[in-house]
């Protein structure tokens, strides 16, 4: 589904990305880690045209995403609340998207449904501007946007960043759930070895912009990433 041939990200003499070959299948559940600086978000990034390569490409469905627009409606991400439209309420917010889309009013109240227990009736029906949430619910918002729509692959940011620890169990049954049902292609980049570990097929370990691990055992995963950190 999605293929990296050959991408660097290189800011004059620092080269800040340099991924020879990655391939991310359809339906899997792909976990991004590294230590801070090690090139995690500049990937995402580049997946999503918001950065241009300095060499290379990547390719979703064999489209070159530099070059190509029909790739990015069957694709949702949330990186940060940037993304947001901080001026709106999280209703008027949704109700945007789902014109955007093209989806029914029944359509967007099965969605948001879904996220019930994830809002913890904290998020619609408050009247209060996407930019006075707390961070822990920003990041909520910003993931059912990023899952609206019917995306084939969804990319999220630090997803259990500030929330607390009842809605990061949550946020996995969620995931998990959607991977399941609907098939999602997930690319997680996350902090937390334990939830990535918990919920992710595969991970694959960035370091100064390399790709040093490349891990799909399970059973493996937590010992080598645990080693690897020095936890």
């Amino acid at each position: 589904m999605i293929k990296v041939e050959g991408l660097k990200k290189q800011y004059k003499e620092a080269v800040v990305l340099d991924v020879e070959a990655l391939e991310i299948p359809k339906s899997e559940c792909f976990g991004l880690v590294g230590n801070n600086g090690a090139g995690k978000t500049t990937l995402f990034r580049i997946m999503l045209d918001l950065v241009r390569a300095s060499a290379g490409k990547v390719t979703f469905e064999g489209n070159d995403v530099s070059k190509s627009e029909d790739w990015k409606s069957r694709v949702g991400a949330y990186l940060d609340e940037h993304m947001l439209l901080s001026y709106l309420t999280p209703d008027e917010y949704f109700e945007t998207l789902r014109k955007i889309y093209r989806l029914s009013e029944e359509d967007l109240k099965l969605h948001l449904e879904n996220f019930k227990e994830l809002f913890n009736d904290e998020i619609l029906g408050k009247k209060k501007y996407i930019r006075d949430l707390s961070k822990g619910n920003l990041k909520k918002v910003g993931i059912a946007a990023a899952m609206m729509g019917h995306p084939e692959a969804v990319l999220l940011d630090e997803p259990f960043e500030n929330l607390d620890p009842s809605s990061q169990n949550r946020l996995k049954k969620l995931i998990l759930q959607s991977k399941e049902n609907s098939k999602i292609t997930f690319l997680i980049s996350s902090h937390d070895l334990n939830h990535v570990t918990e919920i992710c097929d595969r991970i694959v370990l960035l370091e100064k912009g390399k790709v040093i691990k490349d891990l799909n055992e399970k059973a493996l995963m937590s010992e080598e990433l645990n080693t690897y950190f020095g936890v």
